[in-house]
């Protein structure tokens, strides 16, 4: 349908992904992002640590596999037309122990699958010929793992919405969804603005915006701040290029790993802390509308029954730097407290099923006139390209 009006809820990166995508494949589609912060990538997308990750650790078959490999390739030719950062200086999955190696073999197979390319696997000599300073007694070596900017890459998917013709509006939180006849009434910021079609990317809130829309109660957002520190400036030749363990199936997160930034510098971390608000980048910011509905939810306490163990280990490195660079020191043993100081911290929209499970995949939701991504975890930043792909291809599916 020729002359519609496509609503997207959300100026982080797979919001403007979805925008630009359909503000270009579909002439004729007027586009209007609605974001209540007043900039853009103001969440996940401006604290991302800047991996475009090869797709290494996905399940295959499943939609973060598929559209991480294809999110890759999109993003490597966008960023090299832009003239934007993007850097491919590789990534070493190390295993510490003997009981890793099974889990390095399998993670393998699940890559090669994945047609992650040029990986190979390293032996404890060939890790040091790559990364002098790293530990370990077997890696598997992704050459072409990079890094980038993503808040760059979101302000340029913004600028081509806004050069295709469409808005994106700041400052406009949305209070309201309405259906009316052929289309949905958007309330944001004292007024109101009729779509055709609406998108609900809204990240950190993408749970309240989607009760909004009267869609499925889960899954819901729990907050999981991450912390870093940062390699002191005379430290950062400790790591060439990303350093990361062997995940283990029994913990929700990846642990902490080195990070190089495209700016020179190098992060450890993060750790992973329940957050107090689903904005709550300091320790000391408390939501209590967050925090009530965190404890009137039964997957929050089937979570926390799971992992009390991991959570406890988590808020020790938060409070301690010791504690936080002991598991660090196992992959770059030179490195110390003294090395290192507070770096930033990122909040995770951890989408939880009621069950207490975590999920892991990408989940998208489509209820008529309406589309909501429920779920868009690591590597929604690299895969955002493809996501848009996907998510306009339903939208417009049948149509």
């Amino acid at each position: 349908m020729a002359d519609e009006t496509v609503g997207v809820v959300g100026a982080g990166i797979v919001g403007l992904a979805t925008a630009r995508e359909i503000a270009l494949r579909r002439p004729g589609t007027r586009v209007v992002v609605l974001e209540k912060e007043q900039e853009i990538a103001r969440h996940q997308t401006g604290h991302n640590s800047g991996v475009v990750h090869a797709g290494i650790y996905y399940p295959p078959g499943s939609l973060k596999a598929d559209l991480c490999v294809r999110g890759v390739s999109l993003l490597r030719a966008y960023c090299r037309d832009r003239q934007l950062p993007y850097d491919e200086i590789g990534k070493l999955v190390v295993a510490v122990r003997e009981d890793e190696l099974g889990r390095m073999r399998n993670l393998y197979e699940r890559a090669r699958n994945n047609h992650v390319p040029e990986l190979r696997k390293l032996s404890r000599e060939e890790i040091k010929e790559l990364e002098p300073h790293v530990g370990g007694i077997a890696a598997l070596h992704s050459p072409r793992t990079a890094i980038t900017d993503y808040p760059a890459i979101a302000r340029a998917f913004a600028k081509d919405v806004v050069d295709s013709g469409g808005e994106v509006r700041l400052g406009c939180p949305v209070t309201s969804l309405t259906t009316v006849p052929g289309g949905i009434e958007v309330a944001s910021a004292g007024e109101r603005v009729r779509v055709d079609r609406l998108i609900l990317c809204a990240g950190l809130q993408s749970d309240t915006v989607a009760a909004l829309a009267r869609d499925r109660p889960e899954p819901r957002i729990i907050p999981f701040r991450g912390e870093y520190m940062l390699l002191r400036p005379d430290r950062t030749h400790l790591v060439r290029g990303l350093v990361y363990p062997v995940p283990d199936p029994r913990y929700p997160f990846l642990g902490v790993h080195f990070t190089p930034r495209v700016d020179g510098s190098v992060e450890v971390g993060p750790n992973a802390v329940l957050a107090l608000a689903k904005e709550g980048y300091r320790r000391g910011t408390v939501s209590p509308r967050d925090l009530l509905a965190l404890a009137a939810y039964p997957g929050a306490w089937r979570m926390a029954r799971r992992h009390w163990r991991t959570g406890i280990k988590e808020y020790r490195g938060s409070f301690s730097t010791a504690a936080f660079m002991k598991d660090a020191r196992r992959y770059v043993p030179e490195v110390g407290v003294h090395d290192v100081v507070r770096g930033g911290a990122g909040v995770r929209a951890q989408a939880l099923d009621r069950d207490g499970t975590l999920v892991d995949d990408f989940r998208i939701h489509r209820a008529g006139r309406i589309t909501a991504v429920r779920n868009a975890p690591s590597p929604a930043a690299t895969a955002s390209m493809a996501i848009a792909e996907h998510i306009t291809a339903a939208v417009f599916d049948g149509s």
